[in-house]
């Protein structure tokens, strides 16, 4: 056999296992699972041409040692994908492999710094979140309901500003915080107070929502949330969002109304937003909001003590 096969120019697995320092037994797994191409001899023995056969083991011992799997091996050596986006798949399931980790250590950590009389509830409130990007969809589904009628590319930049995505590297805080956020938009009873902050009074006499949750954006973009509230063209602007939607005016009637039953003070709504802002660092929608009420408050107090 080793006559012909030196005839042939082939080369027997013993003699592709000296050349290559990989093992006959590790060599017969890569034959068996359509990664080395052989061929057989008389006898049934597995024959190899050196040249080609070298290249191949030598590339699947590299790209394995990068953790690439042996479909996607098999993929570039039959030319279907090439090296580079080998590499770049398996870099991106490792940084989601990276964030997944991170993920669990920062619940792990935020469950062994919990005071005793704690530990329990916070062990049951991050067990909750333990798949990210369900709970971060949770949270886009619980706005994508209240503001059913705005326009995908206004609400994606609310989701960008307002939705928080948590760090690469979260804190335990982080992920306190983001898991009690979740159970906040899972509660109706939040639901209802920022479906109400939003829509105020009689919602069913809103003819263009559409239209009032662009005014509402507009007027909330326009707030110095780091002066003291006031009633100005920021409030104005608030108003007439309100009145153009219900297709009425800006009058001391509907001003006060805009506040009968206001849900603003409601303590879900700003733990929600304060949760929000000690994830993401940043001034969200929910202070521009609260600026705006506060504002409207303070007009009808100085038009009470005239």
């Amino acid at each position: 056999m080793t006559e012909n096969t030196h005839r042939d120019g082939l080369v027997s697995i013993g003699e592709l296992s000296r050349v290559t320092g990989v093992p006959v037994r590790t060599l017969r797994f890569y034959c068996d699972n359509g990664v080395l191409e052989s061929r057989r001899s008389g006898g049934g023995h597995r024959l190899f041409d050196p040249a080609a056969a070298v290249e191949q083991v030598l590339l699947v011992r590299r790209l394995r040692m990068f953790g690439l799997s042996l479909s996607a091996i098999i993929e570039v050596l039959a030319g279907t994908l090439t090296i580079d986006d080998a590499i770049a798949a398996e870099r991106a399931a490792l940084d989601t492999e990276l964030g997944l980790l991170s993920w669990r250590r920062a619940s792990l950590r935020a469950v062994e710094e919990a005071p005793p009389a704690e530990r329990a509830r916070r062990l049951e409130l991050l067990a909750s979140v333990q798949d990210r990007s369900r709970a971060h969809d949770n949270l886009v589904t619980f706005w994508r309901t209240l503001l059913a009628p705005i326009p995908p590319a206004l609400f994606d930049g609310f989701v960008a500003m307002n939705i928080p995505h948590l760090p690469e590297n979260p804190t335990p805080q982080h992920m306190v915080a983001f898991a009690e956020l979740t159970t906040h938009v899972a509660d109706p009873a939040c639901t209802a107070a920022m479906s109400r902050q939003l829509w105020r009074t009689n919602p069913t006499r809103i003819h263009d929502k559409l239209a009032l949750v662009i005014g509402v954006a507009e007027a909330c973009a326009a707030v110095d949330s780091l002066t003291r509230p006031h009633p100005g063209p920021e409030l104005d602007r608030f108003i007439d969002a309100h009145a153009t939607a219900r297709r009425d005016r800006d009058t001391p009637h509907l001003r006060h109304r805009l506040l009968d039953n206001a849900s603003d003070n409601d303590p879900r709504i700003h733990r929600y937003w304060q949760l929000t802002t000690e994830i993401t660092g940043t001034t969200t929608a929910g202070t521009a909001l609260d600026w705006l009420y506060r504002a409207l408050a303070q007009w009808a107090d100085d038009v009470h003590q005239r």
